[in-house]
């Protein structure tokens, strides 16, 4: 090819010819799928179409191709079902025989649904991933299958590796599967992102104060329905997000942040959430005479559901790498016009911080959340509040929720009191409550602007976990 000068350019060209053939296949897809409801009347003929639950077990692959000049590689996949979901799994580190042993729960699925895998290896700091290989089945009939990974393109198309796949299906639990189709049921998944700015994380201990964190709730359509929260046009700070020529460079800034955040690294943190130590461990933090403590720490957190894939996408509010941006929402919505729902929430135990003795174990403490719609660039409505309240307490049903209008002085007082028993108990300061970059501290915006300014260096390709 003409100006191609290296094999990793023309991997990044093919890479990025294999997700534009992808983008077409689904579009393909979801008309063939519009077409054939328009033939049956509108309605999907109950008769022609059943309806299951289905989970699926991603096993390993083997005998993957070479992708690295130095080491093998490091593989990971993108699972899509139909046009619906999609599962992106853990990256695993230098190896041509991963195994993920990893787990995906579906409510309502068509019987005619397919299941299109895509392995790719997993480059820290270049323009795209590389593609190693895809392979598609349909989820009926269920069992065990080796799936031969295919490459796309004339100088691809051969045997990239064997990947191996279990399915199982179930009758569905509920009498309308056609109202709520393609239900996410499980397990619940998350990731941690560290935050890529640099004086700010050299200096500080508590590494977890400048994480992010992606968690897949279960059900979100059962609860929620087809809600969603547009931009707040009333918010100073929304209007020159989203309205106005000067908003495309803010929104392009912010979503260069967003990326950084959210990036797909082969540092990324992994868990299932498979019982409620499991959520006391995320929310470990502060710090002691020893360091970082393994304690539940009195911190308050900011969060959106995204309206693109309903993950629970959350940060602590006080995070130093928020510095200068004007809507920390919309920094985790990736600008996104609307979010199912945003606010803040906070841990404290049962009777509240206020009350609380710190020589009791947290293991013997019975935890509740504080949840709220506190979010000017959303605003959204308090009548969802106790939909909200049933979708966590769905998820997490070993803790009590409880949810409050941002205006309510219940929450002002716990929020308070979060804060307080933080700085008294637990280590924490007023900067770190309320940052300000330092001199010479390189904050996300700043590294987000560079970005914007040089658009070669962005990902062109958004696998975000």
């Amino acid at each position: 090819m003409p100006g191609i000068r290296n094999p990793m350019q023309l991997s990044q060209i093919l890479g990025q010819a294999r997700h534009s053939a992808e983008r077409a296949r689904e579009e393909a897809h979801a008309v063939t799928q519009k077409a054939r409801l328009w033939a049956a009347g509108g309605k999907e003929d109950v008769q022609e179409v059943e309806y299951i639950d289905l989970s699926v077990h991603f096993i390993g692959a083997s005998g993957l191709p070479k992708m690295d000049v130095v080491g093998t590689a490091d593989p990971y996949f993108v699972a899509k079902l139909d046009t619906a979901l999609t599962f992106v799994s853990t990256v695993q580190v230098n190896t041509l025989a991963p195994v993920w042993n990893e787990y995906w729960k579906i409510k309502n699925v068509p019987t005619t649904a397919t299941l299109h895998i895509d392995v790719l290896d997993k480059d820290n700091g270049t323009v795209t991933d590389d593609f190693i290989g895809s392979a598609e089945i349909k989820i009926d009939p269920p069992g065990t299958q080796e799936l031969t990974l295919e490459g796309v393109g004339p100088s691809l198309r051969r045997n990239r590796g064997t990947m191996w796949v279990k399915i199982e299906t179930f009758p569905t639990t509920v009498n309308d599967p056609r109202k709520h189709p393609y239900i996410f049921d499980g397990p619940i998944r998350y990731s941690r992102h560290f935050s890529p700015t640099v004086g700010i994380l050299a200096k500080m201990e508590d590494a977890h104060l400048y994480s992010t964190w992606k968690m897949f709730l279960k059900g979100v359509p059962l609860f929620l329905g087809d809600r969603v929260q547009p931009w707040n046009k009333n918010y100073k700070a929304a209007q020159a997000i989203f309205q106005g020529p000067a908003s495309v460079a803010v929104r392009s800034t912010i979503q260069a942040a967003h990326r950084m955040l959210y990036a797909r690294t082969t540092t990324n943190g992994f868990g299932v959430i498979n019982g409620p130590a499991d959520v006391i461990a995320i929310l470990h933090g502060g710090k002691d005479g020893t360091g970082t403590s393994h304690r539940v720490k009195p911190a308050v957190y900011t969060y959106i559901i995204a309206v693109d894939d309903d993950s629970f996408r959350f940060s602590e509010t006080g995070a130093a790498f928020f510095v200068d941006f004007a809507s920390k929402h919309a920094l985790h919505a990736n600008c996104a016009e609307a979010v199912r729902y945003s606010g803040e929430f906070h841990p404290r135990p049962e009777g509240g911080w206020e009350n609380f003795d710190d020589s009791i174990p947290d293991d013997q403490v019975h935890w509740e959340f504080i949840i709220d719609n506190n979010s000017g660039t959303y605003s959204p409505d308090p009548m969802g509040l106790a939909d909200l309240k049933e979708l966590f307490q769905y998820n997490f049903p070993d803790f009590t929720i409880h949810t409050f209008d941002f205006n309510d002085p219940r929450l002002a007082q716990s929020r308070d009191a979060c804060r307080a028993y933080a700085m008294s108990k637990r280590g924490v300061t007023q900067d770190e409550l309320q940052p300000h970059a330092q001199p010479g501290e390189e904050t996300l915006v700043h590294a987000a602007s560079v970005r914007v300014i040089s658009p070669a260096s962005e990902p062109r390709i958004d696998l975000t976990a």
